[in-house]
């Protein structure tokens, strides 16, 4: 095996090989040959993938100077050196299934990179410093320990795809909504509770997906007109498959958890009126809004506990009428069979959701599938 290695390595040097695969070779250093005399100075792409390589050479900017795609997917990388940095011309970087636990700050000196993909590491948290790659276009952080996103990713201007499924995440930066080439965001089974009300706002995002965030109880209304995977979110699978008047009544229950009885009264659409308990939480939320009370100071016997985190961060804002909105949500399925995602997420339906604030709203949406 180190013999056929040998030749391979001479034979990329004599021909001056742009391109060099290195994969499932059971290495377990990096192969010293690439980094006697000059290196490989006209190396473009190096392919190590499914090897045993637990860390880089600190010379390996020097030696392969013109490294543009490097991939390392599933191997045993615990560190990254500082090094790395100096790979000015680099624009993908696969460290997929290794056993990353920390990523340099000197990642973010990589100006010309467009592809880093993270996933499946030890991850905690990413080095504020990644908000300096302007050219990244794709992200993949998917199936880490993030307990947060750093706030400085929106100076990614160009990021287009960014992936976080699998992590204990809480909340999404509200910068991300800045991201104005965003297309596609998939966080799904992670520990949402809320999504920033600007989500969606932007054109370019077209497809969200939440799947598997137990808490999430609602989306924002600018996701209305996307693509949206919600499946196994606040509103249960069982929910989402019975009669529209039943979900809309559980899911009502559900959010009314600690009110009166009286005030649990609920308009149906042919009612033709505003649910009570729609029009009571507009008001506190006019209240507070225009007064700017603290709600933190309020007596805590004043209102339970969920609602109070409704008026921090109500579900969304109606799509026809713009107030804001604390209930409730309208599940129907989107066909994706003809859309690019159909194969790349293996499935021809994701969950669709529509908002509204009274049953005049409802009337004007299409729920028929």
């Amino acid at each position: 095996m180190a013999t056929e290695l040998h030749e391979t390595i001479f034979m990329a040097k004599q021909e001056r090989h742009k391109n060099l695969f290195l994969n499932y070779r059971n290495l377990n250093n990096f192969p010293v040959e690439l980094l006697k005399d000059e290196g490989l100075q006209f190396l473009e792409r190096l392919y190590m993938k499914r090897n045993s390589l637990t860390t880089l050479p600190d010379n390996l900017a020097q030696k392969l100077p013109n490294l543009i795609e490097l991939y390392l997917h599933s191997n045993n990388i615990v560190i990254i050196p500082e090094a790395i940095g100096n790979l000015a011309r680099l624009q993908s970087l696969d460290l997929s299934n290794n056993a990353l636990q920390f990523l340099c700050p000197e990642i973010g000196r990589l100006r010309s990179l467009r592809h880093l993909r993270l996933s499946n590491n030890q991850l905690k948290f990413l080095p504020p410093e990644i908000g300096d790659l302007q050219e990244l276009e794709t992200l993949d952080v998917s199936m880490n320990q993030l307990v947060s996103l750093p706030d400085r990713l929106h100076r990614c201007v160009s990021l287009q795809n960014l992936t976080a499924d699998h992590n204990p995440l809480s909340h999404v930066p509200r910068q991300l909504c800045w991201l104005h080439r965003l297309n596609q965001l998939s966080m799904a089974a992670n520990r949402l509770t809320f999504l920033p009300l600007d989500l969606g706002r932007s054109r370019e995002l077209q497809f969200v997906f939440v799947d598997n965030n137990v808490d999430l109880k609602g989306l924002p209304s600018y996701l209305y007109n996307k693509v949206i995977g919600c499946s196994g979110c606040g509103v249960s699978a069982q929910v989402l498959e019975g009669d529209l008047g039943e979900a809309l009544g559980e899911a009502l229950s559900e959010a009314l958890v600690g009110l009166p009885a009286e005030v649990k009264v609920v308009g149906s659409e042919t009612d033709n009126v505003v649910p009570l308990e729609e029009l009571a939480m507009r008001t506190l939320h006019r209240i507070y809004h225009h007064r700017s009370i603290d709600l933190n100071l309020l007596p805590p016997i004043s209102l339970p506990k969920s609602l109070l985190g409704l008026l921090r961060f109500p579900l969304g804002h109606c799509h026809r009428c713009s107030q804001a909105m604390f209930t409730i949500i309208y599940p129907k399925l989107f066909p994706l069979r003809d859309t690019a995602l159909a194969g790349v997420h293996r499935r021809t339906t994701v969950s669709f959701v529509a908002y509204c604030c009274s049953s005049h709203c409802l009337r004007t949406f299409d729920l028929q599938g």
